[in-house]
């Protein structure tokens, strides 16, 4: 078993603590926060499968958060003329969010943005690197996911 004092362990440690300064840089990709994102990710998909609107609930079903989270985020997208809410018709306590125009542009633009940073690093490391890559870091997240259950 592997010790902390192992040159193995202190370079994970040293690679994970770079990885801190990687998510300050990729915080903010076109403006906005990989949350941000992700939330006007969903929207579109669900536009996309035919639902224009969706609630708070099945956006933060989607994504795995609590719905005080996606109020927050859809908060801050609101203000910034991206999203728009719509009381439910057929249920006047419901909230549906959809895309504003604005909203569809700016997320097929972080969207780009995402692939750019995404292809130029495929194109330092090599495809056969980032293969490998991808296959550890999915191995990584496994292992951190079973470690919370």
């Amino acid at each position: 078993m592997a010790t902390m004092e192992s040159q193995t362990a202190q370079k994970l440690l040293q690679s994970f603590m770079q990885f801190r300064k990687t998510a300050r840089y990729m915080s903010h990709i076109a403006g906005y926060k990989p949350s941000e994102f992700k939330v006007l990710a969903t929207i579109e998909r669900g536009a996309n499968n035919q639902q224009t609107e969706m609630k708070v609930s099945e956006i933060s079903q989607q994504l795995q958060v609590t719905p005080p989270t996606v109020t927050q985020i859809m908060n801050t997208l609101e203000k910034a003329g991206l999203v728009e809410r719509t009381v439910d018709p057929e249920d006047r306590r419901a909230v549906k969010i959809k895309l504003t125009t604005a909203g569809v542009e700016t997320t097929k633009r972080i969207r780009e943005a995402y692939t750019e940073i995404l292809l130029n690093l495929i194109d330092y490391l090599g495809e056969e690197e980032s293969e490998q890559l991808a296959e550890l870091l999915s191995k990584v997240h496994h292992y951190f996911q079973e470690l919370n259950r």
